[in-house]
């Protein structure tokens, strides 16, 4: 049964655990001197594969209040990415990950365009770059193990497990709590992912990409998508005949200049002008 990871956004206290665990798990560099946590310029990167925003958001009465949401790769039930990708350098695992597999990449960022989540990013400082993304540490998964980031959470904010169970678990939470939205990010955006997302503010106000379609995304573009290696390869072969083409028209008409050329000095057939008195 696909895994998922339910986040209770009323639980995070931005203390940045997660992205600690992340970057240790998954070996990646601090692109600068500050942790990617609790701040509005927390971005995702290609070495930030997970960061923790702080939201300032108005509550009831006028009084401000902060939040922390948590970001990173919401794992789609059928991901735009992968259905973009002619490669298969995207795969959706059994048990939930979206996993990146670089030896198949070609680099041509279809990937990046077809997420509705702006999720991947590119390695533009690297002389050999790729694509990078959280990849809900699958190896973890596959071990029966939780994502790294979810078991140093301090308070609980995150729970892991089957994708069924998180919905029912959040269903019960927002329905028997007025301060809940009553609404489960990620139960049906884009055909539903597996990180889910319950809050006591509206999402549209922290920073969640809302009023998208409930329909997978592959769904509008799966026809078109799998001819993109016919395409690819006969715009090759049109380049190829081109090619072939330019440089026999090049060749010939070498060929005649030098045989006009010939024909001028009289060389070969002894009527050109050096054979006159």
């Amino acid at each position: 049964m696909s895994k998922g990871v339910l986040v209770d956004l009323t639980k995070c206290v931005g203390c940045g655990s997660c992205t600690v665990a992340c970057k240790m798990y998954n070996a990646r560099s601090w692109i600068d001197d500050r942790a990617p946590s609790a701040g509005p310029s927390a971005l995702l990167a290609d070495e930030n594969w997970t960061v923790v925003r702080k939201v300032t958001v108005d509550r009831d009465g006028g009084t401000p209040a902060w939040r922390f949401v948590k970001q990173q790769c919401l794992h789609c039930e059928q991901p735009a990415c992968a259905s973009a990708c002619f490669a298969r350098a995207l795969q959706k695992t059994e048990d939930g990950p979206v996993v990146y597999y670089p030896n198949l990449c070609v680099g041509c960022r279809y990937c990046m365009v077809a997420c509705p989540f702006d999720i991947p990013k590119y390695e533009w400082g690297r002389s050999l770059p790729l694509v990078t993304k959280c990849m809900m540490c699958a190896s973890r998964i596959a071990e029966g193990q939780r994502p790294a980031c979810v078991s140093v959470c301090p308070t609980g904010a995150m729970t892991f497990g089957d994708r069924g169970a998180l919905l029912e678990q959040a269903h019960t939470t927002i329905s028997g709590d007025d301060t809940y939205v009553k609404h489960i990010y990620g139960e049906k955006e884009a055909g539903g992912t597996s990180w889910i997302y319950i809050s006591d503010v509206d999402f549209s106000k922290i920073g969640f990409k809302t009023g998208m379609t409930e329909k997978p995304l592959p769904s509008y573009t799966e026809k078109y998508t799998h001819l993109t290696p016919v395409v690819g390869g006969a715009w090759g072969l049109v380049l190829a005949g081109l090619y072939v083409f330019n440089k026999r028209k090049k060749t010939v008409s070498k060929r005649d200049v030098d045989a006009r050329a010939a024909a001028g000095t009289g060389e070969g057939d002894g009527t050109g002008t050096g054979d006159r008195p």
